[in-house]
């Protein structure tokens, strides 16, 4: 389910970030690259996790504390998949997405994952890491980062807090076995946890209003953002006033309603990405393979006779910068001699 929601925002974010026509070639490309880095990543994890995951009952069954598959062997998967997704997306997208992938690779697997035994602070970080994946798939569509590609990671960021707040309080007991810090642990009551979901829904409310104002979509999507928002912000005020098992898992099935919405009204309502079509515009230019360049070129090649116009000197009007009061010299064409 993990490689799943990375996969689709990754490739959400090639979208948005692709001209009028979308490269289905590089798509498949980004998405696979994408999906074996995610694969090393989560995979590191529970290498590391091993003992913790065998406390928890919705984690002991894995393959690793399970017993079905050794560490060493999780390992050396980990780092030959991590590599080729890597090499991948250098290959096929661009630098800039497989730094974005192998940057994201070692945030996940090296600080959030250590941080979740320190700190609950690890919520917040873990929202970074799942933000990236549409800034990847935008970066190697449009081969920049620019201020409207930064619409849907803001979204993914903001929408994990609530999603795990309420998993967090869902599942606290086991998360307890398994020796994490979450916010939780120190909110008795679930008061905290559930104001912090509501904060970061309201977050996201104008973010349909910026991605019209920015020019990433119409304005049919400031306004069904803003209704899928407001639902999902009903959901956790109902968690702050009555901070129950039932009303978590509420919003916490609303949160899984919620982002594909989001992202399936941002692709259907997206407009093409100017910057990118202006990049490939000028490529096409210096690459001398826009329509015409070749015949233009080929027609000069065979003609190489210079036009009438050409015929006369070049400085036929330089010696009037001088002198402003003399007549402009008038030169005889070659031709009138002949008669």
């Amino acid at each position: 389910k993990i490689y799943a929601l990375v996969v689709a925002t990754s490739g959400a974010g090639y979208v948005l970030g692709s001209g009028s026509i979308v490269d289905i070639a590089g798509l498949c490309y980004t998405c696979t690259g994408t999906m074996m880095v995610a694969a090393s990543a989560n995979t590191l994890n529970q290498v590391f996790e091993i003992k913790n995951d065998a406390k928890m009952k919705r984690t002991m069954r894995r393959p690793l504390p399970s017993g079905r598959i050794s560490p060493v062997h999780a390992a050396m998967w980990a780092t030959s998949v991590g590599a080729a997704g890597t090499a991948l997306l250098a290959c096929k997208a661009n630098g800039l997405a497989a730094g974005l992938a192998a940057s994201n690779l070692i945030l996940y697997a090296f600080v959030y994952t250590p941080l979740k035994q320190i700190h609950p602070v690890n919520t917040w970080v873990g929202a970074v890491v799942g933000a990236i994946p549409p800034l990847l798939g935008w970066a190697a569509a449009a081969s920049e980062v620019s201020l409207n590609s930064m619409i849907l990671p803001a979204a993914l960021y903001y929408w994990q807090l609530p999603h795990f707040m309420a998993l967090a309080y869902l599942c606290r007991d086991d998360y307890l076995a398994g020796g994490y810090r979450m916010l939780s642990f120190a909110d008795p009551t679930g008061k905290r946890t559930a104001w912090v979901s509501l904060r970061n829904c309201l977050y996201m409310l104008p973010l349909g209003l910026f991605a019209y104002n920015w020019g990433l979509t119409s304005e049919w999507f400031s306004f069904e953002a803003t209704l899928l928002t407001t639902g999902l912000a009903i959901g956790a005020l109902s968690f702050v006033l009555h901070p129950t098992q039932k009303s978590a898992r509420r919003m916490f099935h609303g949160s899984l309603l919620y982002l594909p919405a989001l992202m399936a009204g941002l692709i259907l309502h997206r407009l093409p990405n100017e910057q990118n079509e202006h990049n490939i515009h000028q490529t096409s230019e210096i690459a001398g393979v826009l329509p015409g360049a070749e015949e233009s070129a080929r027609q000069k090649w065979e003609d190489p006779k210079p036009s009438r116009a050409q015929s006369r000197p070049p400085v036929a009007y330089a010696s009037v910068a001088p002198f402003p009061f003399l007549p402009v010299p008038v030169y005889v064409s070659p031709q009138a001699h002949e008669f």
